[in-house]
């Protein structure tokens, strides 16, 4: 049984290496002294902190040093604990310490128990007819398949006819597909000046030119975009209009209205990348539903059920533009995995996906609850059913330090460059509490990001000329 070490506190002395350095070696002495035993229990790091008289940073730092060592593990949900050293004395044996990454936006898993249960069900369900899902299947989804997308889709408020509606192997495929049908090197994509990485990146991969549109607090400016329309003779406007991955934004129902205006007037085909559109209870109406005949609609399962289920559906204006997105995809696919798909379907049919959607979003509730109590306020933007944080730093931090004070610390976090096009990158992260294994966690990532953007370390300052 560990025992709680409230009187310990290392003696650091006035030396003159850092002060997470000289925490450690403390940490190591007094192990060797016997004043430290295997199992002991250290001291919160909070409290630590305020004991020595040192920044949270400092100590958390300290305890990640020792970590590396070997001399200490971390328990989540109970604390860190001394390990049992080696009896004879030699050199350290490296040790890896895993990063907190928040680095990967993905849904926070469900932890219930009983809807676990369900999904492991379905998976072992759909095993009846393996034999069947090893064979190649029918190109753009099984009618069955198609169902499930139509029921998902429409339970979502864009309701579609099967005849334009592909099952696509995830929301890169489908959107490599619809820039390589409907574009051509050389031509301009609008999207929001903060975008998602994978779309920057094909639409590179293409030999498309991507320019970013100024926002504000209802989305993309439609001035900007009608300029946009004017100097570039814009092709396509791809947007990820719903919980924008990185800001959190949502881009408003009149605001839409107005895009669309615009798309129209200049002939522009709007691609709408609805990775997030399930995530929030009362979302706006989808450009697929205010616009169909010019809009691509995307709609992937990885960000509201689970990063590798890797299934998309993608609904086409009409049925004579599905026809080439569909020779397409298979193409440069051949299909979608019958298993995934079949396990989504399933999910579907019977109630478990809308409940996992609802375990997600009860989840991601309670994180964003932990954002407003634990983050300074005025430095961050997020939506109360959204997994991920944009957080924008405060002086001195530039976002290279800040991500690489991060990272020297054991926590990951994604600078404003990976998203920006046509302007200058902001000094900011992205933040994603979805991949944290459970609230704790979260919590404690949280704690440590806020005490690093109230006090900042040296290295900030130094960077900054």
């Amino acid at each position: 049984m560990a025992r709680k070490l409230v009187g310990w506190v290392p003696h650091i002395g006035k030396s003159t290496r850092p002060h997470y350095i000289a925490i450690a070696d403390a940490i190591e002495t007094d192990m060797r002294a016997g004043r430290l035993a295997p199992n002991d229990r250290l001291p919160p790091q909070r409290q630590l902190a305020e004991q020595l008289g040192l920044n949270f940073t400092t100590v958390a730092r300290a305890y990640v040093e020792a970590q590396r060592r070997g001399l200490i593990e971390s328990r989540v949900g109970a604390g860190s604990f001394v390990r049992t050293m080696a009896a004879t004395p030699g050199p350290r044996p490296a040790r890896a310490v895993q990063l907190v990454d928040l680095t990967m936006n993905l849904p926070p898993e469900p932890q219930d128990p009983a809807l676990v249960e369900r999904m492991r069900r379905g998976l072992a369900e759909i095993g009846a007819d393996l034999q069947a899902l090893l064979r190649y299947q029918g190109f753009g989804g099984a009618p069955a398949d198609k169902d499930a997308a139509i029921v998902w889709l429409a339970r979502h408020r864009v309701e579609v006819p099967a005849d334009r509606v592909l099952i696509c192997p995830g929301a890169h495929a489908a959107l490599l597909a619809i820039m390589s049908t409907i574009l051509r090197p050389g031509d301009t994509v609008a999207c929001e000046s903060l975008t998602y990485p994978g779309a920057r990146a094909i639409a590179a991969q293409l030999g498309l030119s991507m320019v970013g549109l100024a926002m504000d607090e209802q989305g993309i400016d439609a001035a900007a975009f009608e300029e946009a329309c004017q100097r570039h003779g814009v092709k396509v406007l791809y947007c990820n209009p719903t919980l924008l991955n990185p800001t959190t934004a949502t881009i408003t129902t009149r605001r839409r209205h107005d895009l669309i205006a615009v798309a129209r007037r200049h002939g522009v085909k709007i691609i709408e990348d609805d990775a997030y559109g399930c995530i929030p209870v009362a979302p706006p109406p989808a450009f697929a539903v205010l616009a169909p005949d010019i809009t691509y609609y995307v709609a992937g399962l990885a960000k509201c059920l689970g990063a590798g289920l890797r299934v998309a559906y993608l609904v086409a204006p009409d049925v004579r533009s599905a026809w080439p997105l569909a020779a397409f995809l298979r193409a440069s696919t051949v299909m979608a995995s019958p298993l995934t798909v079949a396990l989504a379907t399933h999910w579907i049919a019977e109630g478990v996906a809308e409940d996992v959607l609802s375990a997600i979003r009860t989840e991601s509730r309670a994180r964003q609850a932990l954002v407003r109590d634990i983050l300074p306020a005025g430095t961050w933007q997020a939506d109360p059913e959204g997994f991920h944080v944009w957080v924008n730093l405060p002086a001195p931090w530039s976002r290279s330090s800040f991500t690489g004070h991060m990272r020297n610390s054991g926590i990951g976090v994604v600078g404003s460059d990976a998203f920006v096009v046509s302007r200058e990158a902001p000094e900011a992260v992205r933040v994603c509490l979805g991949g944290l294994a459970d609230r704790k966690a979260a919590q404690q990532a949280l704690e440590y990001l806020a005490d690093a953007l109230i006090h900042p370390a040296p290295a900030a300052t130094a960077s900054v000329i």
